[in-house]
């Protein structure tokens, strides 16, 4: 059974929708304890990072502690970030801080009509591939490392909603660029979380969701 966390802002219809066409059964737990009993946990997430205050310190227990003991977790979108240590978005807020670093706000480019709130279809990278190809001329690598992108072509489009991202760090296993590069997706261990909707990314985005689930077995 996946666990499904809702805070209150998350979007979780179109998650249940995802997960049901996959045959995946899932539960939305009402208290902390429904963490313990989970297979997996997912933390959706839209809106403002703020939101993320109704997981309070029985919440933020009960998940490092599941995962601490090997329960894999996904974090999507504000989700993602809420496994940094915090985001400028809301500076007082505290992250989960499961992985290091902090999100911070897209700048965009107004000369080029990038435009924040990111909102679209982007191509995935390994970290830093596109700048390095660009730069050397060169083809990005083949293959994505880590378990949640495997089987996932390098510039497989996945579709983007936000104004604040994750920088890239050792944890990132995919970026991608909106004026300048951030982290797509990240993995260390049975820690997983992706800045774009997995559920609203097609085939792609099912293979993610797919690959998460072996994870969890």
């Amino acid at each position: 059974m996946i666990a499904l966390i809702d805070y209150g802002a998350g979007n979780l219809t179109s998650v249940k929708k995802a997960l049901t066409a996959l045959g995946v059964d899932f539960r939305v737990p009402r208290d902390p304890a429904g963490c313990g009993r989970a297979a997996g946990l997912i933390v959706p997430g839209v809106g403002h990072f703020s939101a993320t205050t109704a997981l309070d310190a029985p919440w933020r227990e009960a998940i490092g502690d599941a995962v601490r003991g090997g329960t894999p977790l996904l974090g999507i979108c504000v989700g993602m970030q809420w496994l940094f240590e915090g985001s400028e978005e809301a500076p007082d807020v505290p992250g989960l801080g499961l992985l290091s670093g902090r999100c911070r706000l897209l700048r965009g480019d107004s000369a080029r009509g990038v435009k924040v709130p990111h909102v679209g279809w982007n191509a995935l990278e390994p970290p830093n591939a596109a700048a390095e190809a660009a730069a050397l001329q060169v083809p990005a690598p083949e293959r994505f490392r880590g378990r949640l992108l495997s089987g996932l072509a390098p510039a497989a489009h996945v579709y983007f909603t936000h104004s604040f991202a994750a920088p890239v760090t050792a944890a990132c296993v995919a970026s991608t660029t909106h004026a300048e590069p951030f982290a797509a997706a990240v993995e260390r261990d049975r820690v997983f979380g992706v800045q774009f909707h997995p559920e609203k990314s097609g085939e792609a985005g099912l293979t993610i969701l797919r690959n998460f689930l072996e994870a969890c077995g």
